[in-house]
C-alpha cells in the first residue's frame, strides 16, 4: 500500500458562521495543499470536511498518517463513538443526537477503504503542517465573511 501523509485544520468566524478548511498531502516527496470553506457552518464541520475531502483525494486504498488538531474528529473515530452512533440510529449515548451524521457517514465509508491512523496534534503550538493547515483555513473563511 502507498503511504500518504495527511494534515487538516478547520476554522470558523463564529460558530456557525463563515468556516473554512484546509489540508496538506504528502506522499514520495511530492505535497498538495486542498482548501475550502463554506458561508454558514461550524468549526467541527471543517475539520470533518478537511479530513474527508483529503481521503477523497486518494485514487486509491492507501496507508495513512492523518495528523490533525481536532479532538472531536480523533476521538470519535479511535475510540469508537462514529460507529456506535451510526449503529443507533446517530443517537449518542445521552440518548441526544449525533451532530453531522451526513459528514460521518462519509467518513466512516472512506475509512472501509484506506488504512487511517489518526494522530493529534496541540493547535496554535507550531507543527509546521498544522500551522499551514489553519493558515488555509482561515484564509477561506475570510472569503465567506
Amino acid at each position: 500500500m502507498t503511504e500518504v501523509e495527511i494534515f487538516t485544520d478547520g476554522a470558523c468566524s463564529g460558530n456557525p458562521g463563515p468556516g473554512g478548511w484546509g489540508a496538506v498531502l504528502r506522499c514520495g516527496g511530492r505535497e498538495k495543499e486542498l482548501s475550502g470553506g463554506e458561508t454558514r457552518t461550524t468549526n467541527n464541520r471543517m475539520e470533518l470536511t478537511a479530513v474527508i475531502t483529503a481521503l477523497e483525494a486518494l485514487k486509491y486504498p492507501c496507508k495513512v498518517t492523518l495528523t490533525s488538531d481536532s479532538k472531536y474528529v480523533i476521538d470519535a473515530v479511535t475510540k469508537g463513538w462514529a460507529k456506535k452512533w451510526q449503529a443507533n440510529g446517530w443517537i449518542k449515548s445521552d440518548k441526544k443526537p449525533a451532530l453531522n451524521p451526513d459528514l460521518w457517514e462519509k467518513l466512516l465509508s472512506l475509512l472501509e477503504i484506506h488504512d487511517v491512523t489518526f494522530v493529534w496534534v496541540k493547535g496554535h503550538a507550531g507543527h509546521p503542517e498544522n500551522e499551514r493547515c489553519d493558515e488555509l483555513a482561515v484564509q477561506q473563511a475570510a472569503r465567506y465573511k
